[in-house]
């Protein structure tokens, strides 16, 4: 018996490892930078705590979650290892004791916070301390193409190097992107010796519904699984305190936790939850990292998640002992509406923003797909697999037709406007809706126009929410919202390729909803509004004040209603005077345009949105006419903007009042031309 396996039965008490396990511990015996990607479940932290007894010195074990650090801290403990964290939530003599551990040399494993990372003296302390590996758990929060991105964790490279120690990171969930950043923020570039362990949990049954009285579809589902432990997700604070009372006044034994919650009552919780049997817990996704309460028998969600990974890190959850567990995903129009909308007025760049419109598109394929959710699961994670038998639609395939067609419709009123549009003006197009927008850009005279009449609104709704679960189609961020077609929907359009479309969808989107609330503006305006508020955001936080001082929200509403492309068009906006104007005009429109606008002279902004305002640009181009005299051969002359602006403003109708703003000489060369000017002005 070798000497990790003897520590693996003797300390921790297992006769043998998971799969994949042994050789991840074998290189972080030997001193390798590992990255490994693991399932939750997969026995993420047995890869460094066992290899941290074998080594010499202290293994430095950062993590994102204090309620994480203490309870392996106490498990560790338990079986005899001397372990220890630096925590917010220490008490004096706690600190004290792990300080005597490092300081006498008998500590293994010490964790940290990444905020801890921030003190100036972190570094001598643990080269004082003879830290000999660093252990990164959730290392996908270094990532900001991730889903849980920490600022803090950017810190850990820069430890590594001043430390000169071996790096081991470990996360569950990391696509291409993430694992790029990983590597590049954690090991310079330079590849580790990685492993990706499969990402199935097959014990876990995994189904989707669309929303048809939420509340009523939780309380059920609770109720049939009366007794057992389970997670419900829920997007807001609100939503987790009136959910968690609904079940308890249905007699299940529920608590509520969120981020705004005080401390202590959020260790509470967390605390009943690890030691409760059958308690419910009603969140946000502020709970759930670092969970390690094997038995969980069920995850809700009461609300889309706002991603692919998400969703896996949080159904990971249930069922990390093996037994059967089971998901329940509940998502509606509104719930993509309200995630599309967090993205397009997050301040990422527009790459980001761009990939997380794929990663939300990803996560509606798996809603709407018409296959093994599971197979659809691994897919995106870069594996294959036979269909499981452990789904929804395994239990019940859903009736599908061939949509090529009404799909190539769709692909082709995109392409002819230029993928300049959103939705809702693609399906004007294609209903022959005569709106202004149609035909103020002359839309009703394209082929396609009135082409999809065989369906209504609803049901092309339902169809253009497939086609970006299929991916054929993301919402542009530079375009506000505008959808393009992805490389996936070409060979459809040329008729390569054909696409199924599920039944049940289109049915659905033809029964009557119960009312939603209006929207503050059109489907098609959304994404614009988003891009303003977030601009407002960012000038609001540089000048520390709120952010309806810069504009209020019925300014910005009319922005994206007319979207301006000049100061003038902005000045006439409701709630934008020449102060505003002159301070952020330019910045909003270069938002509504996806550039900046032409440079003005202070002289001609002062004007904007006034009736003077066009005869300064007339007068402009006359004097650009008249600057060589008549003849085009005099001596080059030109007025001050400031005299532009009087004349502009004055509109004087004489000789003798020209050359009292312009002098005698200039007034010689520009008086007729400007007067003619001011002439078809009146």
């Amino acid at each position: 018996m070798t000497g990790t396996q003897a520590i693996l039965r003797d300390v921790f008490g297992f006769d043998g490892y998971r799969p994949g396990q042994e050789e991840i511990v074998d290189a972080v015996v030997a001193g390798q930078p590992v990255l490994a990607i693991m399932p939750t479940g997969g026995g993420k932290s047995l890869c460094y705590q066992l290899p941290a007894l074998i080594r010499e010195g202290v293994t430095l074990v950062v993590s994102p979650l204090i309620a994480l650090m203490r309870d392996q801290v106490r498990g560790l403990r338990e079986v005899g290892v001397a372990a220890g964290a630096l925590t917010s939530g220490n008490t004096p003599e706690e600190n004290d004791a792990v300080w005597s551990a490092l300081e006498d040399g008998s500590l293994k494993l010490l964790y940290v916070a990444p905020e801890r990372l921030a003190s100036g003296g972190v570094v001598s302390m643990l080269r004082r301390s003879g830290v000999s590996m660093i252990a990164v758990d959730e290392a996908h929060c270094v990532s900001q193409w991730g889903h849980d991105f920490r600022p803090d964790y950017l810190r850990i490279g820069e430890l590594r190097r001043a430390l000169d120690v071996p790096l081991a990171a470990f996360t569950a969930t990391a696509d291409s992107e993430t694992r790029a950043e990983i590597v590049a923020r954690l090991f310079d570039g330079s590849a580790p010796t990685s492993f990706l362990r499969g990402f199935d949990r097959p014990n876990i049954h995994l189904a989707f519904a669309p929303k048809d009285k939420p509340r009523t579809q939780i309380l059920g589902f609770a109720d049939a699984r009366r007794g057992q432990s389970g997670i419900v997700y829920c997007g807001t604070r609100a939503k987790t305190e009136t959910l968690a009372q609904g079940l308890r006044d249905d007699g299940h034994n529920a608590c509520h936790y969120h981020g705004g919650m005080e401390a202590d009552d959020r260790r509470a919780v967390e605390t009943r939850f690890a030691r409760e049997d059958g308690l419910i817990v009603v969140a946000t996704v502020a709970f759930g990292m670092g969970v390690d309460k094997p038995d969980i028998r069920w995850v809700a969600h009461a609300d889309l998640p706002k991603s692919i990974e998400s969703y896996y890190q949080e159904i990971g959850r249930a069922g990390r002992d093996g037994a059967p567990a089971e998901t329940l995903t509940l998502f509606g129009s509104d719930d993509i509406r309200l995630r599309r909308a967090q993205i397009d007025e997050g301040l990422a760049p527009p790459e980001r923003r761009h990939a997380d419109h794929g990663r939300l598109n990803a996560l509606l394929g798996l809603a709407e797909t018409h296959g093994c959710r599971r197979q659809r699961l691994l897919t995106y994670f870069g594996e294959t697999s036979e269909p499981c038998s452990n789904c929804d639609l395994c239990d019940t395939p859903p009736e599908v037709f061939d949509g090529t067609q009404a799909v190539r419709k769709a692909l082709s009123a995109a392409l002819r406007t230029g993928e300049m549009f959103g939705a809702g003006h693609l399906i004007d197009i294609l209903l022959g809706t005569l709106t202004d927008k149609v035909r103020m850009r002359g839309h009703d005279a394209l082929p396609t126009f009135g082409v999809g009449r065989e369906y209504d609104r609803k049901v092309w709704q339902a169809i253009f929410r497939q086609m970006m679960g299929h991916d054929l189609m993301r919402p542009d961020p530079e375009r506000h919202g505008a959808l393009r077609m992805t490389d996936a929907a070409r060979p459809i359009l040329r008729g390569e390729a054909k696409v199924e479309l599920r039944k049940d969808a289109l049915r659905r989107a033809q029964t009557k909803d119960r009312p939603i609330a209006k929207m503050m503006v059109s489907e098609e305006d959304a994404p614009l509004l988003s891009a303003l508020k977030a601009k407002r955001r960012v000038l609001a936080e540089a000048a520390a004040l709120p952010a309806y001082i810069i504009f209020n929200d019925r300014t910005l509403i009319e922005m994206a209603e007319t979207r301006p492309t000049t100061l003038d068009a902005m000045a006439r906006i409701s709630g934008v005077g020449a102060k505003k104007l002159e301070r952020y005009g330019s910045d909003f429109l270069a938002v509504v345009a996806g550039d900046a606008p032409p440079s003005q002279h202070p002289a001609r902004r002062k004007l904007a949105g006034k009736d003077a305002g066009p005869v300064y640009d007339d007068l402009l181009e006359a004097q650009t006419r008249m600057s060589r005299g008549s003849c085009g051969t005099l001596k080059p002359m030109t007025c001050s903007a400031s005299q532009l602006a009087k004349v502009a403003e004055a509109q004087p109708q004489e000789l003798a009042e020209m050359a009292r703003i312009l002098g005698d000489k200039r007034a010689e060369r520009f008086a007729a031309a400007f007067l003619d000017v001011l002439q078809k002005a009146s």
